[in-house]
């Protein structure tokens, strides 16, 4: 893999290699082709990590892998997301399919690892690859607030109909299985519509396994990724000058240090937090005084889960499924090479 830097000019990315040239290349790479073991250049390391949060760097991969991985987090990691609403009564001022969209939008704790994707052609709900919810809400006049109340929140009862209105019902021995509470939407406070006295929502909704390619809904979180940016201060910058650099860039990237003589002068403190918006080249007098560049090499991944599997277990489950795609692209290469010395 050629590695190097991108450097940040003012007008323009430049992409620069490695000082090598093409024959050690080559035998760098012939070399490990032939190698069994794992380079220590290419190694993965975990920044932050908790249940909603995961921080962490790949070095030494091609990028185009990593960002497999974040296509894979995004469109085929599943989740358990509402799919199919039977409207039995609405006479809200929100449309049926209004709030059908809304209901499917509402993420669900459910653990998709439990259940099954749904057949298009089934006809039954069954306890495998459902989870059926009902929404039975009636808005009424709240006979004992105060003459004078003016707040339409305490002149109704059910006024707003939130997803902690979402009443999960089991299916066949369920219960057996789940808790009440790992079945519940993820928030209880989702907006999901206003009434009025007289007005009545009543509905059921299945929630089925699905992946991000069919529908946003099921994506079970954000993934994204950003190469390791890298600042070097050519020159000495001192005074306000060093202020100004300093406004340049991200909070903790460059600190103002005491010098000799009294000075106070400009240091990189940690350029890992730089958003690279390339500000210092809008000032003239301090935008010879950085390099700005990113190394190709090292990519900080970070994926956010949106609740229902933990940041880890979303990596996990998308690394399990690459080893799926490598599995069956080697056995159809068996196959061809099978067929083709048989004929």
């Amino acid at each position: 893999m050629e590695t190097g830097r991108i450097k940040l000019e003012e007008f323009q990315l430049v992409h620069e290699l490695d000082s090598l040239d093409l024959a050690s290349k080559r035998k760098k790479t012939k070399k490990a082709n032939t190698e069994v073991s794992g380079s220590d250049d290419v190694k993965v390391e975990i920044i932050s990590m908790d249940r909603l949060e995961l921080e962490i760097d790949f070095i030494g991969f091609h990028i185009s892998l990593v960002n497999a991985y974040r296509r894979i987090v995004l469109a085929e990691v599943a989740t358990m997301a509402i799919e199919k609403v039977y409207m039995y009564n609405n006479t809200s001022i929100v449309q049926d399919e209004v709030l059908a969209h809304r209901l499917g939008l509402v993420p669900l704790k459910a653990d998709p690892r439990y259940f099954e994707f749904r057949n298009k052609d089934e006809t039954e709900w069954g306890a495998q690859d459902s989870i059926k919810y009902e929404l039975k809400v009636r808005c009424t006049k709240n006979l004992h607030a105060a003459a004078d109340e003016t707040d339409p929140d305490e002149l109704y009862f059910h006024r707003k109909v939130l997803s902690s209105s979402l009443k999960w019902v089991p299916l066949g021995n369920q219960t057996d299985i789940f808790q009440e509470a790992v079945m519940q939407p993820l928030h209880q406070d989702i907006l999901l519509a206003k009434m009025n006295a007289g007005h009545e929502i009543n509905l059921e909704a299945y929630a089925v396994k699905g992946i991000g390619s069919d529908h946003a809904k099921f994506q079970p979180g954000l993934c994204w990724y950003r190469l390791l940016p890298e600042i070097e201060l050519t020159r000495e910058v001192e005074g306000e000058q060093a202020d100004l650099l300093q406004k340049c860039f991200s909070a903790g990237v460059i600190d103002i240090v005491p010098a000799s003589g009294g000075k106070r002068i400009a240091k990189v403190n940690n350029a890992r937090n730089d958003a690279c918006s390339r500000n210092v080249f809008q000032y003239d007098s301090i935008k010879d005084s950085v390099r700005l560049t990113r190394k190709t090499d090292h990519v900080i991944f970070y994926v956010e889960s949106h609740g229902a599997l933990k940041s880890y277990e979303i990596l996990e489950e998308a690394v399990s499924i690459m080893i799926a795609k490598c599995d069956l692209l080697l056995n159809e290469i068996d196959k061809s090479v099978e067929n083709d010395l048989g004929s």
